[in-house]
């Protein structure tokens, strides 16, 4: 893979830079040489199958893992010449599960509130400013009718969305989203992607990043696509550039076809596919 050219600074209008950046772990590479740029305000997708290497990416943009190889700028920031407690305050991970959950039976409203603090409870007073916001941004989401309803007693697709509004109350400038639609419905899957979509076209949008297994979870809104495979850039680029039925055939081992209907991309295996499936061995 051709490698573009740098300059020796980070470049402003990149919210992410990585650069030949590898993750050495238990003897094996599970990323390797990975090269990917953000431009600022974008909304952009990780693409891969299982064990491709999306979540150990998110882990190092994120801060909370060490490349081996490799030098990571994030917000105009280089990695070991930032405090890296003070550059997630411009950052939110946003996770289906994480390792912190909010009090269940705060309600909705309170849950995005702490969202100013950063904390899992509300433990100091707020201002009208804050409680505005977060009034706005769960009427952005879709939950205007569930702000009294205690956290616990939201669906899994209130509970992300409910999440995601209480990211973006303290505006940050990076929004990373790992797997935000993994065990949903139909319906609660697209009020997700909806909600991504409405985040991005606000003014002052922060960039986007949307780590997912599958096409049909990239809204219009995502603009630049990095398929990794086994930890190594597979291919990126535009998404209809990238998103044909050769490149990702070989990606994830399946005979599939992709087609696209209004700024979607969907993916289609063959039943006759099937038996040939299972004859592979790993």
């Amino acid at each position: 893979m051709t490698r573009p050219a740098h300059d020796d600074q980070p470049s402003p209008a990149l919210a992410i830079r990585a650069q030949n950046v590898g993750v050495y772990r238990t003897g094996r590479w599970i990323l390797k040489d990975v090269d990917w740029e953000v431009p600022a305000g974008a909304c952009v997708a990780v693409l891969g199958p299982n064990g491709s290497g999306k979540s150990t990416l998110t882990r190092v943009i994120s801060g909370y893992l060490w490349p081996t190889d490799g030098e990571v700028s994030v917000l105009g920031e280089t990695f070991g010449e930032v405090n890296l407690h003070e550059l997630r305050e411009d950052l939110r991970l946003v996770q289906p599960t994480g390792l912190a959950e909010p009090d269940p039976e705060m309600t909705a409203f309170d849950v995005a509130v702490t969202g100013a603090f950063g904390t899992v409870g509300l433990y100091q007073e707020t201002s009208d400013e804050v409680r505005r916001e977060a009034k706005r941004l769960l009427e952005t989401v879709g939950l205007s009718g569930s702000m009294k309803t205690p956290y616990q007693n939201l669906s899994s697709g209130e509970h992300i969305r409910c999440l995601m509004a209480r990211a973006m109350v303290r505006k940050p400038r990076l929004l990373l989203l790992d797997e935000p639609t993994s065990g949903l419905d139909l319906l609660a899957r697209e009020q997700v992607l909806a909600t991504i979509q409405s985040l991005h076209d606000e003014d002052d949008a922060p960039t986007v990043v949307l780590i997912t297994h599958h096409l049909e979870e990239l809204p219009p809104a995502v603009s630049h696509v990095l398929v990794l495979d086994e930890g190594r850039v597979a291919v990126q680029g535009k998404p209809e550039d990238v998103l044909r039925s050769d490149l990702l055939s070989a990606v994830y081992r399946c005979p599939l076809e992709v087609v696209q209907a209004d700024g979607r991309f969907y993916s289609r295996v063959s039943p006759g596919a099937w038996a040939s499936l299972l004859r592979r061995h790993d």
